[in-house]
């Protein structure tokens, strides 16, 4: 699958060649003395966006929901008296032409909203004919890129060119150490679908907790992310919401002074050959894996086959119980990640219990 959308990103992607574009700023405009310090604190940074959260959609009311239009009045003035482009969350018509008022120059939808095609709808609808301002689109909060995909089908079917993907992490019960599950695959299958979409990564909403931004951060950084959007506040601690994922303006500066930038390609001509060698290794096995996969799913039909002459139940607890712990054990005497080969095998039996399911429910044909 690939979509087709007219990007033209707005110039400041281009500085992506030499450094990650970077967006940082409070969680939520709680004071104009607030935004203001941390602007400061930001500037000699370099950071691309200033971002603040002017409307917050929380999960139970009576907590602070955002400054509203006064948060963007001091945007505006931030904006003036630090010379740094601006950006927050828009959630409705409303907040779209609130925010177009006061200049801001970086809208991004959030996760809550990206669930809601009807709601993306309206957006796209008021921002028909809207130039110069960049709208950035945070995943859904559940793992479906479909709707991540729809989402800017919607916007640039209604004129917008100028769009970007944040990348926010997934809501799950699984217990984790990440507020959100970054579940990599998703963002990874969107830059495969839509190359042309430059991807941010926001890590305080993946990590939860600001000892964990670096780590997620380069993470990004090693999948050829485009960005990030780091929360930042002058005084974590104190911060009126989100405060445990934010980050000093210090602390910013000495994340991205440490991130590793890797190269997407080399020049170098011996290192490519090399690489090519290595890589027609890999599609070589890749072949032999398919091979014995197909292999092994004729074994299976012949099983399948065999259990419904004897009218034996297609799915073996015990069966599928060995399986398990003789393929982990094996995969760990040849240093292998267990939870990885265990993950491979749930799918080969799910595939083997749907091959001997469509035979037992074969029609028997009279000779």
């Amino acid at each position: 699958m690939s979509i087709n959308l007219n990007i033209s990103p707005l110039e400041s992607w281009a500085k992506l060649k030499s450094k990650p574009l970077v967006i940082a700023g409070p969680c939520s405009a709680e004071t104009p003395e607030q935004l203001l310090a941390t602007a400061q604190g930001l500037k000699n940074l370099k950071v691309d966006v200033l971002r603040a959260g002017i409307w917050k959609p929380r999960t139970r009311p009576n907590a602070f929901e955002g400054a509203g239009e006064d948060g963007l009045k001091w945007l505006a003035d931030v904006k003036k008296e630090v010379g740094i482009p601006v950006g927050t969350e828009v959630a409705n018509p409303e907040h779209i032409e609130l925010a177009l008022k006061y200049g801001v120059d970086v809208l991004w939808i959030g996760a809550r909203t990206t669930v809601s095609p009807f709601a993306i709808q309206e957006m796209a609808d008021a921002l028909k004919g809207v130039k110069n301002v960049s709208v950035l689109v945070k995943n859904p909060t559940h793992p479906e890129l479909n709707l991540w995909i729809g989402a800017f089908e919607r916007l640039n079917q209604a004129g917008i060119t100028n769009l970007g993907a944040i990348h926010r992490g997934f809501s799950t019960y699984d217990k984790s150490k990440f507020r959100n599950q970054p579940v990599w695959q998703i963002p990874i299958e969107l830059r495969r679908v839509a190359p042309q979409i430059p991807i941010i990564c926001d890590p305080s909403h993946i990590a939860g907790k600001r000892d964990l931004i670096f780590e997620i951060s380069q993470k990004a950084m090693d999948l050829n992310f485009d960005g990030l959007m780091i929360e930042t506040h002058i005084d974590p601690d104190k911060a009126w919401s989100d405060a445990d994922q934010q980050v000093t303006p210090a602390r910013l500066g000495e994340i991205l002074n440490e991130l590793k930038i890797r190269q997407d390609s080399s020049s170098d001509q011996v290192f490519n050959d090399t690489l090519d060698e290595l890589r027609r290794k890999i599609d070589n096995i890749d072949r032999e894996i398919i091979e014995t996969l197909a292999a092994r799913m004729a074994i299976v039909e012949k099983i399948g086959e065999y259990k419904k002459e004897n009218n034996v139940t297609t799915y073996q607890v015990k069966r599928w119980d060995d399986i398990m712990k003789n393929r982990a054990e094996l995969a760990k005497k040849m240093n292998l990640n267990t939870e990885f080969i265990t993950e491979i095998y749930k799918i080969i039996h799910e595939e083997s219990i749907r091959k001997q399911t469509e035979i037992m429910k074969a029609v028997e044909t009279k000779a």
